[in-house]
């Protein structure tokens, strides 16, 4: 279905507001940045920002939600025949392989990093992103196996998968902050997803795998 105007409109404005902020926090840090000071520099009423952003925190975490469902949407879209673990470690070599700033392989990202170490709120924020990530793909690993409430198999296969995925992310945050280049980065972080998958059970491995019919 084709975007319509009003909502182009509303995300085009969405996105304003967030750059807006963006650049005002790694200016000057998330602490000291008002949300009228944000609301001026995009041109907007101070209302409007929070219509669009419930939260200071979301202006920062402004795609917190794809990264809540990313690790879900991998383990939804994949083929018959795999497994969630092999679909999620199919789909973080593919990110990692291009270079792809969503795992924060990016210039700039030791100024990114910078801000949230130095917000409280920032840095409880992400924590509780990183919560909602495993509890929604626990979530999802139980409806897509059928599994009943009882059934503790969902939530440990999905903490391996978090930890995949947030081992994944720290390392490349602690790399990329000691000024490394990306595309170093970027294959060294393959041979760590090799080095976790070898640590990985068969269970875990095998688990929830598509079936082929």
């Amino acid at each position: 279905m084709a975007e319509g105007l009003r909502e182009r409109k509303k995300r085009q404005t969405r996105q304003h507001i967030s750059d807006m902020a963006t650049g005002l926090f790694l200016e000057r840090g998330f602490d000291t940045v008002t949300i009228a000071e944000i609301a001026e520099a995009a041109d907007v009423s101070v209302n409007t920002v929070y219509n669009y952003f419930p939260a200071k925190e979301d202006l920062f975490f402004d795609r917190g939600a794809g990264v809540v469902d990313r690790l879900s949407r991998y383990v939804r879209g994949r083929p018959k025949g795999e497994s969630a673990c092999a679909a999620v470690l199919r789909e973080l070599r593919e990110v990692v392989e291009a270079v792809s700033p969503t795992v924060g392989l990016f210039e700039g990202y030791t100024a990114f990093m910078r801000v949230i170490n130095d917000a409280p709120a920032l840095r409880s924020r992400l924590w509780r992103i990183q919560q909602e990530e495993l509890e929604k793909l626990t979530e999802t690993l139980r409806e897509d196996t059928g599994a009943t409430s009882g059934d503790q198999l969902p939530g440990l296969v999905a903490g391996q998968l978090a930890w995949i995925h947030s081992t994944l992310m720290g390392w490349i945050g602690r790399e990329m902050c000691a000024g490394r280049d990306a595309v170093t980065v970027s294959r060294e972080a393959l041979g760590l997803l090799d080095d976790m998958e070898e640590l990985l059970g068969r269970k875990v491995l095998e688990y929830a795998v598509r079936p082929l019919e």
